[in-house]
């Protein structure tokens, strides 16, 4: 099972940005498709980023065009970078491989710890 651990959160002003990395280990990412989770407190974990092992990029409507995601499968790394950041986006962020349910999407790796994201107004 692929094991993940997320970095790059901290503190920023709103209409700052932060770009998160989401290291991959346990087998190659090149394969899976890669989704970005964030969770606000008392809230449910939600995906609001999706990149499949081709490229193809979905974005949940409140990140689009502020948030880019890619990934370098000779790294095993993924990426979140973060543009024109508000307060609403704080968040604890995960990154997780996916596994198609449906018409959706399950994680299908470990859960690691997360990265805290915080913006001030």
């Amino acid at each position: 099972q692929v094991q993940l651990v997320e970095s790059g959160g901290g503190l920023v002003q709103a209409g700052g940005s932060l770009r998160l990395s989401c290291a991959a280990s346990g087998s190659i990412i090149s394969i899976h498709v890669m989704g970005w989770y964030r969770q606000v407190p008392g809230k449910q974990r939600e995906l609001v980023a999706v990149i499949t092992s081709g490229g193809s990029i979905n974005y949940e409507d409140s990140v689009r065009g502020r948030f880019t995601i890619s990934r370098d499968n000779a790294k095993n790394m993924g990426y979140r970078q973060m543009n024109s950041l508000k307060p609403e986006d704080t968040a604890v962020y995960y990154c997780n491989t996916l596994q198609a349910w449906g018409t959706g999407w399950l994680p299908g790796g470990s859960w690691g710890q997360g990265t805290q994201v915080t913006v001030s107004s």
